[in-house]
């Protein structure tokens, strides 16, 4: 079943993006990244964006989370228009409703899970009372608690995804992003994190958007789109799943 067959009139539209298209360089050493994608991504929804390395899968998911700007086209995010916001006005969006995990952990090295997960929320100004609560409540939902005054050193691959998740989740993102999640784990590790973003998914509404190429953690999404030199090849909802 292909994602043009659902109905989605009942359900919240969180990104729209049409006709994108990103280009890095010029004249002959030009190169397109992305070449006229359109997307919806829709509130609840668990997305896995696959494709070859040069597909332009994470280019796209950079785009969604603001961390790059396209060359043409236009991207809403539940219906402003990304494209007419200032770069402070985009990170004030990053900030309230985004929430990110990388493949590299992305870990501030000589401080604590703690002080790792409450980072967002000294972005937001958020007194140090609360945001110590908060960082001490996600840490809890990632099973992390007691590792709390742990430094990224002092903690297996696994333990510093979770303490990246926590970061991710502490200010209740409407949508999580991420790139590769579990390329830095083994087997083991990587289940225990895809079980804990789907719980997410599932539990809390959070929408996941997640570039992976590892076809057995792109099973646990809702909906896998594949990318190929630029342009999305398939967009299909998984079997099972509601339409």
């Amino acid at each position: 079943m292909t994602v043009s067959d659902m109905n989605s009139k009942d359900r919240t539209r969180l990104i729209q993006i049409e006709n994108i298209t990103k280009i890095y360089g010029n004249g002959q050493n030009a190169m397109k990244a992305l070449d006229g994608v359109s997307l919806d991504i829709h509130q609840g929804e668990f997305v896995a964006m696959m494709g070859p390395s040069g597909s332009g899968k994470s280019t796209c998911l950079n785009i969604m989370g603001c961390l790059d700007t396209p060359t043409s086209g236009s991207y809403h995010f539940d219906d402003v228009r990304v494209n007419s916001l200032s770069r402070n006005q985009r990170a004030l969006l990053r900030k309230q409703f985004l929430g990110f995990i990388f493949q590299g952990f992305n870990l501030l090295s000589r401080t604590s899970a703690l002080e790792n997960v409450e980072l967002p929320l000294i972005y937001r100004k958020i007194p140090a009372k609360q945001r110590h609560v908060l960082a001490m409540e996600a840490l809890e939902t990632v099973g992390l608690a007691k590792w709390y005054h742990h430094t990224p050193a002092e903690l297996s691959g696994g333990q510093q995804q979770r303490v990246a998740i926590a970061r991710a989740i502490v200010g209740k993102p409407k949508i999580l992003l991420a790139d590769e999640p579990t390329g830095n784990l083994d087997s083991t590790r990587s289940v225990e994190i895809m079980e804990m973003m789907k719980k997410f998914n599932r539990e809390e509404g959070i929408t996941v958007v997640m570039v992976t190429h590892e076809p057995d953690m792109a099973e646990y999404a809702d909906r896998q789109i594949f990318f190929q030199d630029g342009v999305i090849k398939s967009d299909t909802l998984m079997e099972g799943q509601s339409c």
